[in-house]
Parts: structure tokens; C-alpha cells; sequence
């Protein structure tokens, strides 16, 4: 097909250069061959070089006019300005014709979070009488300590915990390493549960170093994660949505709305770029507003 060889050039960059994923990379090409397969529909099959601003335009109104939701048009115009800056670096042409495009207004849903008290509810729920119990308990602190995403969680090894220290190192997307703080709550449900419950696991064979394991003595998966942090929801009568990812949301909120750092949250939520983590400034917002319409004498209602 058409810009074959810019195209090989980027999918190096990506795996090698930017360590992503195999599924990010592809994702990523794809979004190419969606415009190539625009300028050849159209009946402009110009090189990637030849590309301008107003290409770029007329493919977005293209995918636009599909039916494609403006969340997926800015997803797939993120991949094509990755893909003339990977251009720009190689020196294979001189402008970036995506430089002024603007994206799709997308409205982004403020994720469900969970208060303390939630929080509380969901640990009463758990049988501790079980080994399974402890381990829950360990998990949910985890996750409401770190901010994990629920594959860094059954990823996490014992030899990632520097608990002495107060931290424990994340691998997160793209093989990133991070060091994330850990709190005394979280530190001591792990000791209890790698004390009192997990040494009398028989362990599987190359799973010696996992942290939370079955009573199979294997890692656990994302999907007994999801259908755990379900179970106790309904359990406990939480009306809320929530899944594992909901743990970390809570935890950015928690930071942000106590006057954290943004860069900070970022770091510690292992975000690429700091406009994910912007997500948390608007639950601020909504909790500032929210604080001045309760407390404000001239915002209340006569």
C-alpha cells in the first residue's frame, strides 16, 4: 500500500522508541491507514509528505460523517499527529500539517468515586474468617493506597514492594517504571495477608514472586479482580458503579481535591501526558462550586 516505508519506519519508533504495547502500535498504525484509505477514496493518493491542513480536515469530516463519536475522531487524531511528529524528528519534511488542526469537542464523563465511608462498607463486607478474606482486604487497600490500574495490581510482585521505605514499584503501560508511595494501612494488610495467609498457599511453579495469588496457588486475573470488587459492591449495598478502576479514580480525587500537585498525581498515576490527569481538576471544580453553593451567603437561594 501506499507510504509503506514511512509507515514500517513508524511502527519502529513506537516499539522500540517509545516501548508501546504490540496492540498500541498497531492501534496507532491503523489510524494511518485510515487517512491513506480516505486520500485514496477521495482520489488523492498524495504521499505523507505531500499532506496539508486542509487533508487533514476533510479526513476528519470523512470519519465524522461514518457516524465515528468525537472521542474516537480525537483518539485517531492523536495517532496522526504522532505520526508526523515521528516525521518531523526523521526529517522527512518541514511542517507538520496537523500543527493547527483543532480536535473534536468530547465531553468527558467524570468518572463515579468512592468516599471513605464507601470504602469502609466494602471492608466490613469481607469475610475475613477466610484466607480469601485477608487477601481481599489487602487488595482493596492496595488498590485505594496506590491508585493502581487492576493489571499493575495482579502484576505486582513481591520484589516490587519496598515497603520499609514506604514505596512499591509499578510497571505499567508501555513496560514504564514507576515508584509509587504506599500508605500504613495498605502496608499492613499486605504484612497480615503474606504472613498469615499466603505461606500456606502451595504455590505454582514461576509464580514464587506475585504478590496476590488464588488459592490455586497461580496470579490472579482481571476478570476474578472485577467480579470481586462486584461482588462486595452488591454485598454491602453500594448503589454506586464502580469496578477496580474506580479505586483509582478515587484516589486522584482524593489527592487533587486535598490541593496535591498536579504533576504529582500524574507521576503517580503513571499518566504519559498531563491532560489525562486534568480529568480530576474538573471533579474539583465541581467540588469547589459545589462547596461555594452550599457555604456562600450570596449563592443561596432566597
Amino acid at each position: 500500500m501506499a507510504w509503506k516505508s514511512e509507515i514500517a519506519g513508524f511502527r519502529t519508533y513506537l516499539r522500540l522508541e517509545k516501548s508501546l504495547s504490540p496492540n498500541s502500535v498497531e492501534s496507532y498504525v491503523h489510524d494511518i491507514e485510515k487517512l491513506v484509505q480516505y486520500l485514496e477514496y477521495s482520489g488523492t493518493p498524495l504521499s505523507a509528505a505531500q499532506i496539508d491542513a486542509k487533508h487533514i480536515r476533510g479526513f476528519l469530516n470523512w470519519i465524522s460523517e461514518l457516524g465515528m463519536t468525537a472521542t474516537s475522531q480525537a483518539r485517531i487524531l492523536s495517532g496522526i499527529r504522532a505520526f508526523y511528529h515521528f516525521m518531523l524528528m526523521e526529517n522527512m519534511l518541514t511542517a507538520d500539517p496537523t500543527e493547527l488542526i483543532e480536535g473534536p469537542k468530547t465531553m468527558r464523563k467524570l468518572p463515579d468515586t468512592l468516599s471513605n465511608d464507601d470504602i469502609e462498607k466494602l471492608l466490613a463486607s469481607i469475610d475475613r474468617s477466610t484466607p480469601e478474606g485477608e487477601r481481599n482486604v489487602a487488595i482493596i487497600e492496595t488498590l485505594y493506597s496506590c491508585g493502581l490500574r487492576v493489571s499493575e495490581l495482579v502484576n505486582l510482585r513481591i520484589s516490587d514492594l519496598f515497603t520499609g521505605e514506604g514505596y512499591i514499584r509499578v510497571i505499567g503501560k508501555g513496560n514504564k517504571e514507576r515508584l509509587v508511595p504506599i500508605g500504613g494501612m495498605a502496608v499492613k494488610q499486605i504484612r497480615n495477608y503474606m504472613e498469615n495467609v499466603r505461606v500456606h498457599i502451595a504455590i505454582k511453579k514461576g509464580q514464587e514472586d506475585f504478590l496476590f495469588l488464588s488459592k490455586r496457588g497461580t496470579k490472579l486475573t482481571r476478570v476474578m479482580i472485577f467480579t470481586m470488587v462486584k461482588t462486595l459492591a452488591e454485598k454491602c449495598g453500594l448503589r454506586k458503579k464502580i469496578s477496580p478502576h474506580t479505586f483509582r479514580h478515587s484516589f486522584a480525587t482524593e489527592l487533587v481535591e486535598g490541593g496535591a500537585d498536579l504533576r504529582a498525581v500524574q507521576e503517580m498515576l503513571g499518566h504519559s501526558s498531563i491532560t489525562t490527569t486534568e480529568i480530576y481538576t474538573h471533579i474539583d471544580r465541581e467540588f469547589l462550586r459545589s462547596q461555594v453553593k452550599r457555604f456562600h451567603p450570596r449563592s443561596r437561594k432566597s
